[in-house]
């Protein structure tokens, strides 16, 4: 499941789960390895699933699962949900979470896209 499919972190094992902080390296739970490389305990993983919307990883916000139909939904809402004429202009700079990208983009109230086509996420924030 992991092979080609996640970046790996040196040592990623020898550090603290960043949920509830117990050494991961000398623990008795089973880890888990997100896309991004870091891990966590599975339990600590599933607990911060069910409670996020989108979840992302707590050390670098990359998206924990691939989010491609919530991303698709997103596009619909927003192509159905002009700005008012005041901000329809206008652009912002951002960063993506998960393809680390800059670029402008278009401002929309709903979400700010990736500018990287091949990326497309909404997990983006302003820079």
């Amino acid at each position: 499941e992991l092979q080609n499919n996640h970046k790996c972190v040196q040592d990623s094992m020898k550090q603290n789960c960043p949920i509830c902080q117990e050494n991961l390296f000398n623990s008795t739970l089973e880890c888990r390895v997100l896309r991004c490389g870091h891990t966590m305990h599975r339990d600590c993983l599933k607990s911060l699933m069910d409670q996020a919307r989108w979840p992302t990883c707590p050390l670098c916000n990359a998206s924990i699962m691939d989010s491609d139909l919530t991303w698709q939904q997103l596009d619909a809402e927003i192509a159905q949900t002009p700005m008012p004429e005041e901000y329809r202009h206008q652009r912002v700079q951002l960063l993506c979470n998960d393809c680390h990208t800059t670029g402008e983009v278009p401002l929309h109230f709903l979400g700010l896209k990736c500018p990287n086509d091949n990326c497309g996420s909404y997990n983006t924030r302003r820079v």
